[in-house]
C-alpha cells in the first residue's frame, strides 16, 4: 500500500482525535489537556517524550539506525478567545474559546505522521515539536529559551499551516521571506485639557492624534521602496468623553508589519521621528512604547527545494504551488528559522465552492471557521515522506 493510502486508512482515528481537541480548546500556555493527550500518544508509539518545554510544549524524539542527521517537524496547539458560531457537532464546549486557526488540525496531522513514522524506516533522529502559544504570545521563543535546540538539535526544521481560500489539499511553498514581522506600538499624547469653546487655552491631543494618523500613512507611501511590502495600521484611538471638553490625553495603538528586516528597522525609525515631530508642532508631548513582536519568517532556499521535491513526488505538479505569494500575517515559527534552516509551507483548507465547505473557506480567526479534516491524511503523508527523504 502506498504512503497516502496508508495515511488515509488510519485517518478516521485522527479525525476523531482532531475533533476531540477542537471540542476542548485551550489558550496559549494553558494547553494542559492537549499536551497530555499528545504526550500519551507519542509514548504509546515508542517516542522519548518531554513535557513542559516552553511551559506546555511537548517534544517527541525517535532515533533509528546510526545516521547523524536530525530533523525537526513542528505543530502548534493553542486556540483563540473567540466564540464559535458554525453550528458543527464538534464545536467547542468552552464558551468564548475555539480553535479558530486550525492548530487542532496541525496537531492531528503531525500525530498521524508520528504513528506512521514509528513503524517506518529511516536513519537518524526525528524530533516532533508540539508548540504552545503561537497566537501572539511567543511560544516558540519560550521553547527556545528553555533550550529546545540545545536538548534536541536539528539540522533542518519544517512546519505547515492551513490556508482557507486555497483549494483543499493544495501545497503552497515559497523560498525566501514569506510572512511579515509584527510589531506593536502604543502612543500616548499628553496635552492640556480645557473647555471646547476656548481651544486657544488648551493643547488638544485629539487634533494631534488626527494629524499623526494621517501622517503615518505617508511612511509606506513615501519612505518604503515601492517594491517592498509594509503595513502601518492604527487599530485603536481613544480620547475624551464629552463634546465640549478638550481631553488631557489621547491613546493610539498601531500594528506595524514588514517582509524585510531592513524595512522593519526603517518603519521603527520613521514612526518615532514622525510622531515626535507632529506632536511637538501641535504643542503636545508624545510617549511611544514600541514593542518588537514576531520577526520576518524567511524560508531557507535549500530546505525549500527539498520540500518542493517531496511535494511534487507525492502529489504531482497540479497540486503544488512552487513559489506562492508573501503574506502580511505573522508566525512565531520565524524565530525557529532564525536558529535552524528550514521551511514553512501552507496546505489549502478549501475555497467554499458549493460543496458544503463554507466553514473550511472562512478566513482563520473567524467564528465560522473549521479545519478541513480531509487534510489530515495529506499532511501526515507529506510529513512522513519528508522525514524519510531527509533521514535517508
Amino acid at each position: 500500500m502506498d504512503l497516502l493510502s496508508l495515511s488515509t486508512e488510519q485517518s478516521p482515528e485522527f479525525v476523531a482525535l482532531r475533533r476531540d481537541i477542537h471540542r476542548h480548546p485551550e489558550l496559549g500556555f494553558e494547553e494542559h489537556r492537549t499536551s497530555a493527550l499528545v504526550a500519551g500518544k507519542l509514548r504509546d508509539w515508542g517516542y522519548e517524550v518531554e513535557q513542559g518545554l516552553g511551559g506546555t510544549g511537548v517534544v517527541g524524539r525517535l532515533r533509528r539506525g546510526s545516521g547523524k542527521r536530525r530533523l525537526g517537524l513542528r505543530a502548534d496547539m493553542d486556540a483563540l478567545p473567540i466564540q464559535e458560531a458554525n453550528g458543527l457537532p464538534h464545536a467547542s464546549c468552552r464558551a468564548g474559546l475555539m480553535h479558530g486557526c486550525g492548530h487542532d488540525g496541525h496537531t492531528a496531522m503531525l500525530l498521524a505522521a508520528a504513528r506512521l513514522l514509528a513503524a517506518a524506516d529511516f536513519d537518524g533522529t526525528l524530533n516532533l515539536i508540539f508548540q504552545p502559544a503561537e497566537e501572539s504570545l511567543g511560544g516558540a521563543l519560550r521553547m527556545l529559551e528553555d533550550g529546545l535546540f540545545d536538548k534536541y538539535p536539528c539540522d533542518a526544521i519544517f512546519a505547515m499551516h492551513n490556508m482557507p481560500g486555497v483549494a483543499q489539499g493544495r501545497l503552497v511553498l515559497r523560498e525566501g521571506p514569506m510572512m511579515a514581522s509584527s510589531d506593536y506600538v502604543t502612543i500616548t499624547l499628553h496635552g492640556r485639557g480645557g473647555h471646547g469653546a476656548m481651544p486657544q487655552h488648551a493643547a488638544d491631543p485629539v487634533v494631534a492624534a488626527a494629524s499623526i494618523v494621517m501622517a503615518l500613512q505617508t511612511i509606506v507611501a513615501r519612505n518604503v521602496d515601492p517594491l517592498q511590502a509594509a503595513v502601518v495600521t492604527v487599530g485603536a484611538l481613544q480620547a475624551g468623553q464629552a463634546n465640549n471638553v478638550i481631553p488631557q490625553q489621547a491613546h493610539m495603538e498601531l500594528s506595524v508589519r514588514a517582509l524585510d528586516r531592513g524595512v522593519r528597522a526603517l518603519l521603527r525609525e520613521r514612526i518615532h521621528a514622525l510622531v515626535a515631530a507632529q506632536a511637538e508642532s501641535l504643542g503636545v508631548r508624545a510617549d511611544i512604547d514600541y514593542r518588537s513582536g514576531y520577526t520576518v519568517l524567511v524560508n531557507d532556499a535549500a530546505q525549500t527545494a527539498l520540500a518542493r521535491e517531496v511535494a511534487l513526488e507525492l502529489f504531482g505538479a497540479d497540486q503544488v504551488t512552487l513559489q506562492g505569494p508573501q503574506l502580511t500575517g505573522s508566525e512565531d515559527f520565524a524565530f525557529m528559522l532564525e536558529r535552524v534552516p528550514g521551511s514553512y509551507l501552507l496546505i489549502g483548507n478549501g475555497q467554499g465552492d458549493g460543496d458544503g465547505d463554507a466553514a473550511h473557506a472562512c478566513m482563520v480567526h473567524n467564528p465560522g471557521y473549521d479545519f478541513n479534516d480531509a487534510n489530515i491524511p495529506i499532511g501526515a503523508a507529506y510529513w512522513v515522506k519528508l522525514a524519510q527523504r531527509f533521514l535517508a
